[in-house]
Parts: C-alpha cells; structure tokens; sequence
C-alpha cells in the first residue's frame, strides 16, 4: 500500500484554508525558527568563511584552501546517523531539545578552541578539529531539521522556512564580518572565542522551548529507524519520481554553491582588504538578506513553493553572472570597485536566499513527519553533496581557468536543475 503525499500534521489541513496575516510573523514559532537558522548556519560559515580567510592570511596554498571543503564530508552523510536521533532520546529534554543541547555545547569549544592552534605548524589538526566541528554542525542541523518540520504546520512551512533560511544567511555576518574585522585588532585565538560564544543564542532558546508534537510512535528499534523512512520515501510515488526528486535536490544549489565556495580569497585576491569585506560585502549582504527573507517570506505564501522554486532558481543564476562581471573588472582600486562589490554581493545574498528559501521549503513538504529527522537528512545530505566535493575542486578550476571563466562554468551548472523543475514541481501545481 503506498501513499501519495506526505502525512499532513491534522492541525495544517484547518490552517491552510486561512491565509495567516503579517502577525504570525511576530508568533513565538517564526521567533524560534529565526533563533535556530541563526545556530544552524554559523558553523558552516565558521567553516567556509571565517576557516578560509583564517588559511589565506597565514599563506596557506589556495588549493590546500579549496580542498578544506571535504571537511564537509559529515553534511554529505549525516543521513547515516540521522535514524540515531529518531530513536533514542535524553531524560527530561527530550529527543530533539537534547540533541540540539548536546551539539550545540560541544560546538560551542570546538569552535573556541580553534584559535590555539597555527596553520603553519598545527595544519593536520586544524583539519581534524574542523571535521569535527562539520560533524557537530551537521548533527545539529538534522535535529533542527527535523523539530522546524514538526513545529509548523504546512501552511507555515513557506514563511517559517523563508526567516529560518534568512536567519541561516544572516549568520554569515559573524564569522564572514565581524569576526574578520576583529581579525585586524587582536588575536586569532580572541576572535574564536569571540565568534563561539555565538552559539549561546541558540543554546538559551533550546532551554526555553518545548519539545514538539509526535506524528505517530517513534521508531521502537534501528532497524525501524532505518528502513521505514526509505520504504516509505519509493513507495510514496515510485522509483522513477524519487530519483528525479533527488537528482533535483542535487542540482538546484550546484551552480551557486561552487560560486561562493572561494568568495572570500576571492575578494582578497581582487585586492580588498579583510575589513573592506567585512564592512562593504557583507553589510551589503546584510540589508539585501533582510529584504530578501521578507520578500521570500510574502512571495512564497503568494505564489506557492513550486513557483517559488522557478523564480528564485533563474534570479539565482543571474547573481553568479555578477560575479564573472566583478572578476571582469579584476581589480579593487576607486571608489567604483567598491560599490560594483556591495552591489555583486547584495544581488547574491538577496537572490540566493530567495532560492533557498523555496529550496528548503520544497525539502520540508517533501518529508513524511512521522520519519522527519531521517528522510529530512537524507534529503539535506544530498544538497551538501556539491559543497562538500564539487567544491573541493574549486580551487583547481581557477588555477586553471582565471576567476571569470570559473563563474561561467558556475552559471552552466546552475541550469540543469531548472530544467527538471516541470517534473517535480509544476509552476500549474499548487503545493499549498
């Protein structure tokens, strides 16, 4: 006996008739989605932001520097350990309230203690440390995943999706900003510490919330654990529909994803110095963010996930042609070079977090709740397979190609996902 769609939590199908007014915004579960895309996404921008800059200043080789985003790995697999999460639990917080405790505590001295070490004599284990930090951070995500799936109903998924991604994006300003201007006023060492004790955000609201409905019983051994999310993801339409669905999770975010693998030794390379990136490209980034979640957020209720996916997924392949335009220009001297960056990386944060916003939305509605943590995982694990492999190959392509050649390539792996979005998601079908 297979099923069609989704189980539907029973409170969506009551909410989905009326239209939520702009307050939900304002409702404690958009406030929790924002506090935990925050969490979720500053260890992956410690990783491919901050780690990156970090190697660069120490003159670490660019390739070595590229081949760092196979510290990824974990994202890449975390579908592995997922089923782990859906079984067991931690007494009194519970099973999703005690995995984000536990990842985000231990993130929280992974991170900090990145600084006692030196990319000159400690290389191998900073590699080491960052695996560990890509693992911690991946395991989170599975977590946070699964709880947001389960706290919103359907009819929340586009706009709670929409700020958690925004949240996600804007988390990039710590590390990717912040901690770069810090940079040039004290010690590496200071400035992880600084950056860790962002994780506190995301610790304090796991302390404060609670854990979230179950749809059915959660699984009684592993192997249920295991084999009912999988049984039930090909039986729901097929074979042939669920490998188009993961061929499209697999495609959607190539393109952009290999573009901004390199940005910051990017920006560097063209000349910029650390705090010109962190005042002008990312405080660029910051406002085109803001205005692109609050517009993700309405445009997602108006036209639906499926047109959503269209729309934002041809506006974030425009944005990498602003950066071949940028690397064009190839050098960062006047007043126009610095405008022409905040305006390359104002398109990029505004239409990239369009497009991942719809994306992980799509994500969310595509998952049974009754196995949200595993099939959740293995759908997200899936997506971080091109910015954990593809992307350890940047480094190469450049060296081979230039910058602006590299961004065209960019642009023509952005396009095979597009052209699959007739099969999985009909701009004619409705998803809410």
């Amino acid at each position: 006996m297979t099923s069609a769609t989704p189980v539907t939590p029973p409170e969506a199908a009551s909410a989905e008739p009326n239209k939520p007014d702009w307050r939900h915004y304002f409702s404690r579960e958009m406030l929790i989605c924002v506090s935990l895309g925050f969490s979720s996404g500053l260890p992956l921008f410690i990783l491919y932001n901050l780690l990156s800059a970090w190697l660069k200043s120490e003159s670490v080789d660019l390739k070595a520097i590229g081949l760092f985003a196979l510290v990824g790995f974990p994202y890449t697999w975390k579908f592995v350990w997922s089923p782990l999460m859906d079984r067991f639990h931690f007494p009194l917080l519970g099973r999703r309230r005690g995995w984000m405790l536990v990842t985000q505590l231990l993130l929280l001295g992974a991170v900090g203690s990145m600084g006692f070490f030196s990319p000159k004599t400690d290389l191998t284990a900073i590699v080491l440390l960052s695996g560990a930090i890509a693992f911690l951070s991946a395991s989170q995500d599975i977590v946070i995943d699964a709880f947001r799936r389960e706290m919103l109903t359907d009819a929340q998924q586009g706009s709670g999706t929409a700020l958690f991604v925004n949240a996600y994006k804007l988390s990039t300003l710590v590390p990717g900003s912040l901690s770069l201007i810090l940079s040039d006023h004290i010690s590496w060492q200071a400035v992880f510490a600084v950056t860790a004790l962002f994780m506190l955000p995301g610790v304090l609201t796991t302390l404060l919330i609670s854990e979230p409905r179950l749809y059915g019983q959660p699984p009684k051994n592993l192997r249920e654990a295991v084999v009912l999310p999988f049984r039930e993801f090909i039986r729901r339409s097929g074979w042939s529909h669920a490998l188009l669905v993961l061929a499209f999770i697999f495609l959607y975010k190539l393109g952009d994803s290999m573009a901004t693998a390199l940005a910051t030794p990017f920006y560097i390379d063209l000349g910029f110095s650390r705090t010109q990136i962190g005042l002008v490209a990312k405080n660029a980034g910051l406002w085109a963010s803001l205005a692109g979640g609050i517009l993700g957020a309405v445009w997602l209720e108006k036209t639906g996930i499926n047109r959503g996916l269209w729309i934002f997924g041809v506006l974030q392949a425009v944005a990498i042609l602003g950066f071949a335009a940028l690397a064009n220009v190839g050098v960062a001297t006047g007043e126009n070079a610095t405008l022409m960056l905040g305006a390359v990386i104002g398109l990029e944060a505004f239409a990239v977090g369009l497009g991942t916003a719809a994306f992980t939305a799509y994500i969310a509605t595509t998952t049974d709740p009754r196995y949200t943590a595993t099939q959740y995982a293995l759908f997200t694990s899936l997506a971080a397979v091109p910015r954990t492999f593809f992307n350890a190959a940047t480094g190469y392509i450049v060296a081979h190609t230039g910058w602006f050649v590299f961004f065209l390539i960019c642009f023509a792996l952005a396009l095979p996902g597009m052209m699959l979005l007739p099969k999985v998601a009909p701009w004619k079908k409705q998803d809410a």
